[in-house]
């Protein structure tokens, strides 16, 4: 073979290679990226990890970088400063940034979960729970215009109690240590998410007495949002995440708490697998996630009664405004043929 023909060949194989490693990253050249950032780890948000791991998302041809942006503000920020695509975080933070005078709203394109997440848990167990047992008690609550601290203010409101004047309440304490400081001994009352509720309970630490989500009612308490000019620029994007979405949440409603545990298990790692099944059983009996991703106008309307309620809302921002809800019904139709 002659040097020049050695030389080609030599140069075909670089190239070969270098086609080869292209389509080596994490997920191919064929997919799209996602970034998404959730406002925090939790089995709240089982149908996202379970779109993740079952393929969904990867059958739509995305791949899906995932990263846990620890509050709602570090989480809009984020989306605001193009770190993240996707954020899934309550639909309050849309309404608080569309308040502020945003000339890029954000909207909520993908509703998760239905429901209020946390559970009112008490430091001692008791067979009869009365709301009234809340006056006089040291309430360790959550955080200042944040969807728990409000959807449990309206639950508490619709059984007589003022949170503000009936009770102390706590709010100074970080979200990632309001339950290490309930179980140091501080509050009467709590509210938590699981798996904590559930893990107080088995170590005897607390004791779930109430649900706020079955209290507040129906809410579209997580979705996805993004930017109006993202969407704009990746509707085909958008479309065929919400068809993962989708796709999981079918999964999820139609399997039992045991097989969605056995999906979800490499995100929670330090919790028990029967917890892991206890907690979400307890979300599912009581309808918290959402079966499709609609944002439907009377969750809507539902959440700004909730927040008005709080009083953190200058005015009432109208579904239309802040929902696209054309995805989910795409996602729906295609679903059903």
């Amino acid at each position: 073979m002659s040097k020049r023909a050695f030389g080609m060949l030599l140069l075909a194989l670089m190239l070969a290679a270098v086609t080869a490693l292209a389509g080596c990253g994490t997920g191919g050249s064929d997919k799209k990226l996602v970034r998404i950032g959730e406002v925090t780890r939790s089995l709240f948000y089982a149908p996202q990890y379970v779109a993740i791991e079952k393929g969904f998302f990867e059958e739509e041809g995305l791949e899906i970088e995932l990263t846990t942006t620890p509050g709602g503000d570090k989480t809009m920020t984020a989306l605001l400063s193009n770190s993240i695509d996707v954020a899934l975080v309550g639909s309050e933070t849309s309404i608080y940034v569309y308040q502020q005078g945003a000339d890029d709203p954000v909207i909520n394109f993908a509703q998760l979960t239905q429901t209020d997440g946390t559970f009112l848990v008490a430091r001692e167990k008791t067979e009869s729970f009365d709301w009234n047992s809340l006056k006089g008690s040291v309430f360790l609550g959550q955080r200042k215009g944040g969807m728990p601290q409000m959807a449990g203010e309206f639950a508490m409101k619709k059984h007589g109690i003022d949170p503000h004047n009936d009770m102390e309440l706590i709010q100074n304490v970080d979200f990632a240590n309001i339950a290490p400081a309930f179980s140091s001994g501080t509050g009467d009352y709590v509210q938590l998410f699981e798996p904590t509720a559930s893990i107080f309970e088995k170590e005897g630490r607390g004791y779930v007495v109430a649900s706020f989500g079955t209290e507040s009612g129906h809410l579209p308490y997580t979705v996805f949002m993004t930017k109006e000019s993202f969407i704009d620029k990746n509707a085909e994007t958008v479309q065929a995440f919400t068809d993962a979405v989708y796709k999981a949440q079918q999964w999820v409603d139609e399997n039992s708490a045991e097989a969605i545990a056995d999906v979800v298990l490499p995100y929670f790692e330090n919790v028990d697998r029967d917890i892991l099944v206890s907690s979400l059983d307890r979300y599912k009996q009581q309808g918290s996630f959402a079966t499709d991703p609609i944002v439907d106008v009377d969750e809507w309307n539902n959440l700004l009664d909730v927040i008005t309620s709080a009083g953190e809302l200058q005015e009432r921002t109208e579904h239309d405004v802040l929902v696209n809800t054309d995805f989910a019904e795409k996602a729906i139709a295609e679903g059903e043929k």
